[in-house]
């Protein structure tokens, strides 16, 4: 009788080595994941601590604001918001309709002309476009300081010192060219297929601007009007210059109002103000949040 042969079989792992391997492997990305969420929650609290203990310090009496390094007061006062929104006539209300006037302006100017621009380097072809491109750029190299004087010079013969005026009409220029340049790249990556089609049914350039580019285009709008808004509401140096008049000072020179000459200072009704002056720029922060990432996710897809 002949008996077939035997072939060996492999060997098997059991049920439990596997599992234990697949638990192994799963429970390592789980581990990162739990340690980088762990870092960026470090990370996160130490940024936000002063911004707390600055609004601990605003509902706390005036001999408790430095005593402690907690961010719960072991007494809260409302005194330091009540005097401090009339400590300096005419007031912190006025500073803060300042700042907004001001900075709606800009914001205007800004999308005006920046998209404008934009357009043209973007969409039109001129001579020298890839020159004038790179002045451009280069514009964002000159430190404000080297053309702080023959800028004053300018505004003091034309009568606009102690006015709104340079602080506003500069942005109906296209004078900021990192949002030029930010709005040129998102237009980059819209398919110029949009601009060929709308060429064919007879557009122009002002009309393919406002029909066909505009409408794709409110990420970055959205990018820029914040970014806008945040820098010239705390931008402390231009009204500093230009602004002599205290009934049209902005919130930055407001603030500044609460400490003397000698260095001392109110620190509750500065906290208080300043606490109060954060609320709008977080206000619209949160508003067009949603809008601003993807408007920074999207620019430069396209080079």
């Amino acid at each position: 009788m002949v008996t077939a042969p035997v072939t060996p079989r492999a060997p098997t792992t059991s049920g439990y080595d596997v599992a234990s391997a697949a638990a192994r492997r799963s429970g390592r990305p789980a581990f990162r994941r739990v340690l980088m969420h762990g870092g960026l929650a470090l990370l996160c609290a130490g940024m936000v601590y002063p911004l707390l203990w600055m609004a601990r310090g605003s509902i706390a009496p005036e001999d408790q604001i430095f005593g402690s390094d907690s961010i719960v007061p072991s007494q809260v006062v409302l005194s330091n918001y009540v005097d401090g929104w009339g400590a300096n006539p005419p007031g912190f209300g006025r500073f803060l309709l300042n700042s907004a006037v001001v900075s709606l302006g800009a914001v205007i100017g800004n999308l005006m002309a920046c998209t404008l621009a934009a357009y043209a380097f973007a969409r039109i072809e001129f001579p020298l476009k890839r020159l004038w491109f790179a002045a451009m750029l280069a514009t964002v190299m000159v430190p404000a300081h080297a053309t702080l004087i023959p800028q004053y010079t300018i505004y003091t013969v034309l009568g606009w010192v102690d006015t709104y005026l340079p602080l506003v009409v500069p942005k109906f220029l296209a004078t900021d060219a990192f949002f030029i340049f930010l709005l040129v790249q998102f237009m980059r990556s819209i398919p110029r297929e949009l601009d060929e089609a709308a060429e064919i049914d007879g557009c122009g350039h002002f009309r393919r601007f406002v029909k066909v580019m505009l409408p794709l285009m409110t990420p970055a709008l959205a990018t820029t009007a914040v970014f806008t808004f945040i820098w010239t509401y705390e931008d402390f140096m231009g009204p500093l210059i230009y602004l002599a008049d205290v009934n049209e000072y902005t919130v930055p020179l407001g603030l500044r109002m609460f400490m003397n000459s000698m260095g001392q200072s109110s620190y509750g009704q500065l906290f208080a103000m300043t606490t109060l002056s954060l609320l709008p720029v977080f206000v619209v922060f949160m508003i067009f949040q949603r809008r601003l990432i993807e408007g920074i996710a999207t620019t430069g897809l396209k080079g």
